[in-house]
């Protein structure tokens, strides 16, 4: 009797497994939300409604739901999609404990972007209760963004797809846009929060508009020079390196539309939608590239097959 105790309890695991494919829905779905609650974070902001809930996790104090208006409705409306969000970070880690394909380094990544979207809620928390300060409402939105692109990396790991390997001086060389990008993004939540949109007319702002707009537009330069850099090496080794190709031109295409999204907001005196479109472009335009750099470094032996 003792001998068959092992194997009802492996007949038992087995049952718990989650397949390649199941596991590699959870990601894309989890991908898919972290950039969701960018966006809604953003209209948070953007509408001036973060004190529209001036409690946690309650909107008032006894009573849960909001009950104020507008703004509390889409600040509370936030939080449940945060809760979403969470939900579909632990189910993803989960999934990559429960497959016995996916690698070690799979599952730390997808436990830290899970551990790193559940500390969103007492951040947000600690943000109201410190009235929107706005470095925590900028650590706020750069937590998201961390997050965003290491869920896109668990995502990416469940494609495999047999590439030839770039070589080493175009894997380490592709960091420098990202690095430039990563700059790019801070210097813009920076913008945001020196401008008319920081948050509602009582909350402070950071500094003067104009200087924002400065190192935002010179971060976007350097970012520029470096991304034709590889774009014009993708070019040149198309017939070998097709999907570099393919990866680079997607980017370049929202960077364009970004660039003339961010345009015309600033000549139309920064509507709080166009600039609510603006933010949520940047967050794809953030998890493009992360998805773009990470295959660039990508173990194919690390890939997840297909189901």
């Amino acid at each position: 009797m003792n001998a068959t105790l092992p194997a009802a309890a492996a007949a038992r695991l087995r049952g718990l497994e989650v397949s390649n494919e199941r596991f590699r829905k959870l990601a894309v779905a989890s991908a898919a939300m972290l950039l969701v609650i960018v966006a809604t974070g953003a209209t948070v902001r953007l509408t001036a409604s973060g004190l529209g809930c001036e409690h946690w996790p309650g909107c008032q104090p006894g009573d849960p739901f909001p009950d104020k208006g507008y703004h509390s409705y889409v600040e509370f409306s936030n939080r449940l999609v945060a809760f979403v969000t969470i939900i579909a970070t632990l189910a993803t880690w989960i999934g990559s404990l429960l497959n016995p394909v996916v690698g070690r380094g799979v599952r730390w990544l997808a436990g830290g972007v899970f551990a790193g979207t559940l500390a969103q809620a007492p951040l947000g928390a600690i943000t109201v209760y410190f009235h929107l300060n706005p470095w925590l409402v900028i650590t706020h939105l750069l937590l998201s963004l961390v997050v965003l692109g290491g869920g896109v990396v668990v995502a990416l790991s469940t494609f495999a797809e047999p590439r030839p390997a770039v070589p080493a001086w175009i894997r380490l060389g592709s960091l420098v846009p990202l690095f430039s990008l990563a700059v790019l993004v801070v210097s813009g939540t920076i913008v945001t929060g020196s401008g008319p949109h920081s948050g509602g007319s009582d909350v402070r702002r950071l500094g003067a508009f104009a200087d924002a707009i400065y190192l935002h537009v010179r971060a976007t330069a350097v970012f520029g020079v470096t991304f034709l850099v590889l774009l014009g090496w993708a070019w040149r080794s198309r017939d070998r390196y097709a999907w570099v190709l393919r990866g680079s031109l997607l980017l370049l295409g929202l960077l364009l539309v970004q660039m003339a999204i961010g345009e015309t907001q600033y000549r139309t005196q920064l509507p709080w939608w166009l600039v609510l479109i603006h933010v949520t472009m940047a967050g794809a335009v953030w998890g493009t590239a992360v998805a773009l750099v990470a295959s660039l470094w990508r173990n194919r032996s690390a890939s997840i097959p297909p189901a």
